[in-house]
């Protein structure tokens, strides 16, 4: 059995301790983590159980950072040679917490909606992808979603490109292409397109569609598109961004 340094106080005993389980728990709860992404990235488990493991780690991260604080407290008064293992596991864990914290910060003022798109009264339709079955949760009606939509996107419009309908469809094939969007479906003639877009590390996955249609000379061609987030109720921004983004890219075309 491990006998105690005569030489150590109980504050440098206690900072020893500390110290030691922060940096355990700093370094428990990245794996915990990184495997739960992992198995949710590859669908070993659901994309929202491999969520909730990203979310578990940062509670036992916290814990750590805790702990962490709390032994380089209890040895400040003396020598203590475990303070560089306090410091990793305060580091790391303030680290993994700080992440954490400041997501809603990259969200924004999102909204709790998952269904974004350039035309409210008449969205783009899917035809291969379907469309998930609880695709109003967290708003109710389709009323209450159009106005929690307009509200918080009333600048996402339909673009209008000085191309032919066909012309222009490729391009947006292409383009989405070049994303490493899946194409599931894609009609030039007809201007419908279809493709999955998968998001961050876990590949949350988004069905996309687009719809051109030609302008009232024919000359030119009216560009819609919609973006819905397969599971969850927030999309924290991302399916807006992805039409704003891809929208101009095509503009520039």
């Amino acid at each position: 059995m491990a006998q105690r340094d005569p030489n150590l106080s109980n504050w440098a005993v206690w900072a020893t301790r500390l110290a030691l389980w922060s940096l355990r728990l700093a370094l428990f709860s990245l794996a915990v983590a990184a495997i739960g992404l992992t198995l949710a990235r590859y669908d070993v488990i659901a994309k929202l159980a491999g969520f909730s493991a990203l979310l578990g780690g940062g509670l036992i991260s916290a814990l750590a950072l805790i702990l962490g604080i709390a032994g380089l407290v209890a040895g400040r008064k003396g020598s203590d040679p475990s303070r560089p293992r306090g410091i990793a596991g305060v580091a790391i864990s303030f680290a993994y917490v700080g992440f954490l914290a400041t997501r809603p910060l990259v969200a924004g003022d999102a909204p709790a909606i998952h269904d974004i798109t350039t035309d409210l009264s008449n969205p783009p339709q899917f035809e291969a992808l379907p469309l998930r079955s609880d695709n109003l949760a967290g708003v109710g009606t389709m009323e209450n979603w159009r106005k929690i939509h307009s509200e918080a996107y009333g600048d996402l419009a339909p673009i209008t490109l000085s191309k032919p309908v066909a012309e222009a469809t490729a391009d947006a094939i292409r383009l989405a292409k070049q994303a490493g969007w899946q194409i599931v479906a894609s009609d030039p003639a007809r201007g419908h397109v279809e493709a999955t877009a998968s998001v961050s590390y876990i590949r949350f996955q988004d069905d996309v569609a687009i719809r051109i249609v030609p302008t009232a000379d024919g000359r030119r061609s009216r560009v819609d598109m919609r973006s819905v987030s397969r599971v969850g109720i927030g999309d924290l921004g991302v399916n807006a961004r992805r039409i704003r983004d891809f929208l101009e890219a095509l503009a520039a075309e």
